[in-house]
C-alpha cells in the first residue's frame, strides 16, 4: 500500500515538474524580470544599470503616446471581437445547420490563415493596400469609384481601421471550428420542439443555438481579447511600424520601439507591465459581464 501511495506520487511528480519548470522559465522568469528592469535606466545591452525608482512609471503616465497606444489597442479589441465572432458565428451556424455538403471544403478555407504566420500575413495586405498597384484600389477604380481610393497605410485616419480586417481575416477561421464544436454538440430534439411550438430559424438560433453555445462564445471573446492586447503589435509592426506619426502605436509596437530601437530598456520594461495590468484588469472585467447561468433544457 506504501509502495503504490510512493509511486503515486513520484508519477505525478514526473508529470507536473517539467511542466512547472518549463512554465517557471518560459513565464514566470520573464514576468519578474520585466519588472525588476523597470525600475533601472538601461540600455539593455551595457553591463551598467542605473536604479531610478519609480521614475519610468513616472515618465510613463506624462507619455502623452501612452494613451494614443491603449486606445489603439482597445479600439482593436472591440473592432476584433465584434468582426470575428459575427462572422464566426454566421458561417458556423451556415456551416451546420443549412447541412452545406462542400462543408470540409469551407472548414479547410477559412482556417487556412490561422496556419499562415502573422508576419506573411502582414506582408500579404500590405501589398493588397499598396496605392498603386494593390487590390483594394485596383477594385475600387473598376468599380468607378477611384475617388474613394487612398494610400491606406499611409493616412493617419485610415491606416488603424485598415489594419482591422486583417485582423479579422485571420481569425473567423479557428473561432467559426470552435463554434461548430459547440453547435455538433446540441441535440437535434431542441430543435424539433422549437418547431413544433412555432419557432422561427431565427428565434431557434436565439433562443436554442445561441444559449448552448455561450460557453465556446465567452472563451473566444476572451482569448481574442488576451491575444490583441499581447500579440496585435507584431501586425502594427510589419504594416506600418507605428506610423504615420504614431497613429497605429499600440502598447506592444511602443514597448518594441523604446526597448530595441531606442534601447530604453527599463521603460520598455515598464510598459511591459502596464500591459500585463491592463491584460489582467481587463480579463476580470470580460469574466463579471459574460457571466451566465447555465442553460438547461
Amino acid at each position: 500500500m506504501v509502495q503504490t501511495k510512493k509511486q503515486k506520487y513520484l508519477f505525478l511528480a514526473f508529470c507536473l515538474v517539467p511542466t512547472f519548470l518549463l512554465f517557471a522559465i518560459f513565464t514566470l522568469y520573464p514576468l519578474v524580470s520585466g519588472l525588476y528592469y523597470s525600475f533601472f535606466r538601461w540600455s539593455g545591452s551595457a553591463s551598467n544599470m542605473e536604479f531610478i525608482g519609480l521614475s519610468n512609471y513616472v515618465r510613463m503616465f506624462n507619455d502623452s503616446i501612452i494613451p494614443r497606444t491603449i486606445m489603439h489597442d482597445y479600439f482593436l479589441v472591440v473592432t476584433k471581437v465584434f468582426g470575428i465572432m459575427i462572422l464566426a458565428t454566421f458561417f458556423a451556424v451556415a456551416i451546420m445547420q443549412l447541412k452545406i455538403k462542400e462543408a470540409p471544403f469551407y472548414r479547410i478555407i477559412f482556417f487556412f490563415p490561422n496556419i499562415m504566420s502573422v508576419v506573411v500575413i502582414g506582408i500579404l495586405w500590405t501589398f493588397i493596400y499598396n496605392p498603386s498597384l494593390g487590390l483594394v484600389n485596383s477594385a475600387l477604380e473598376f468599380v468607378g469609384l477611384g475617388n474613394l481610393t487612398r494610400p491606406w497605410l499611409g493616412s493617419e485616419t485610415w491606416a488603424l481601421p485598415s489594419i482591422v480586417f486583417p485582423s479579422v481575416w485571420a481569425g473567423i477561421g479557428l473561432f467559426m471550428l470552435m463554434l461548430m464544436g459547440g453547435i455538433g454538440t446540441i441535440s437535434k430534439s431542441y430543435y424539433e420542439a422549437a418547431e413544433l411550438d412555432g419557432a422561427t430559424e431565427w428565434q431557434q438560433f436565439w433562443k436554442v443555438t445561441l444559449p448552448l453555445i455561450w460557453p465556446q462564445i465567452k472563451v473566444s471573446i476572451l482569448y481574442i481579447v488576451i491575444t490583441t492586447l499581447n500579440g496585435s503589435f507584431i501586425l502594427v509592426q510589419v504594416m506600418t511600424g507605428g506610423g504615420p506619426n504614431n497613429s497605429t502605436h499600440v502598447m506592444g509596437s511602443y514597448l518594441y520601439q523604446q526597448a530595441f530601437v531606442q534601447y530604453n530598456f527599463g521603460y520598455g520594461a515598464a510598459i511591459g507591465v502596464m500591459i500585463l495590468v491592463l491584460s489582467l484588469v481587463t480579463v476580470f472585467l470580460l469574466q463579471i459581464l459574460l457571466r451566465r447561468e447555465k442553460v438547461q433544457y
